[in-house]
């Protein structure tokens, strides 16, 4: 079992920053891939970005490149999004997710556990 969970999230005005952190627990000792999705109201999950083991190669969807940036540090078995530049449309319950292995998934079900989510609200 591996436990995650995500801090960091709130309300923001449209152009700021928000950086969100997950801790992981429980059985790390292998090598894992971990993400980012997203979920506003109504609207189905959505991924945003992943890292892999090392943290040398990450994956962002389009809506975010250039603006979201991921990040990992493994002595802490911790994961981070930096968000710059949000938009009320990057308004959402944001969900860190793991995944053991190497490959850097963009599909929800490929990851093994999830954290509680934490909400990001972006006023206009």
């Amino acid at each position: 079992q591996v436990q995650l969970v995500e801090s960091g999230g709130g309300l923001v005005q449209a152009g700021g920053s928000l950086r969100l952190s997950c801790g992981a627990s429980g059985r790390t000792f292998s090598s894992y891939t971990m993400g980012w999705f997203r979920q506003a109201p109504g609207k189905e999950r959505e991924f945003v970005t992943a890292i892999n083991w090392s943290g040398g190669n990450s994956y962002y969807a389009d809506s975010v490149k250039g603006r979201f940036t991921i990040s990992r540090d493994n002595a802490k078995n911790t994961v981070y999004l930096q968000m710059n530049s949000l938009k009320p449309e990057d308004t959402a319950v944001y969900y860190c997710a793991f995944a053991y292995g190497t490959n850097l998934y963009s599909i929800w079900r490929a990851y093994d556990y999830w954290g509680q989510g934490t909400q990001v609200t972006v006023s206009s």
